[in-house]
């Protein structure tokens, strides 16, 4: 199936151009994408006292007010763009609360959690069985992931989570589930099986 959204370029151009309401229009398209990001990004000590939204509406204000110093015309451009605005803010964080856990302070350890981000939702492609369509190559997959992901329970959406996106061991995934590894494992399956034509259905 193709995906109904306008040609990315198209928009960038349009908010650009700062058409009213355009770049708002544009940014909410990866609040999903960003969000999932944060969650990863977040250390577990700092979940407890900052909701991944809210880093995740930071992001987008600033990139709403610095848009004119996006120089980019694509998709890939914007996402990168995105997620060094999102990066930074994680780091403002980790310092404002003085969290040492994961060496997120450090620009090399967060590039790390980046790139291992990147590799995690490839692998998630897999496990879900789904291979990308042309209509997918042109967007960005990550993208695209997510705003299948945010079409799940909440349930199955935190399963693939911790299992694909924080790469959990199932004992540790049984544990922030409050079920246990057989139960986890079960809801694992389930939901990639509902997640794959969720996927299919954006491509």
């Amino acid at each position: 199936m193709g995906s109904a959204r306008p040609n990315v370029g198209q928009l960038i151009q349009v908010a650009k151009a700062a058409e009213p309401g355009a770049i708002d229009r544009l940014l909410d398209a990866y609040r999903n994408y960003l969000r999932m990001l944060a969650r990863v990004w977040l250390d577990r000590s700092l979940r407890q006292k900052l909701d991944a939204s809210d880093l995740v509406q930071d992001t987008l204000l600033k990139a709403h007010q610095k848009f004119q110093q996006f120089r980019g015309g694509s998709e890939a451009e914007l996402v990168v763009w995105l997620r060094k605005i999102l990066a930074r803010n994680v780091v403002d964080v980790v310092r404002r609360y003085g969290a040492a856990s994961r060496q997120v302070d450090r620009e090399h350890s967060l590039n790390q959690m980046i790139d291992g981000s990147i590799h995690a939702l490839d692998n998630l492609l897999v496990a879900s069985g789904s291979s990308p369509s042309q209509a997918a190559q042109r967007r960005e997959l990550g993208v695209v992931l997510a705003d299948a992901l945010a079409t799940l329970s909440a349930a199955h959406r935190n399963v693939i989570v911790l299992r694909n996106l924080e790469e959990l061991e199932w004992d540790a995934v049984a544990e922030k589930m409050g079920r246990s590894k057989d139960a986890v494992r079960m809801l694992w399956v389930r939901a990639l099986k509902e997640f794959r034509p969720r996927l299919e259905a954006l491509l």
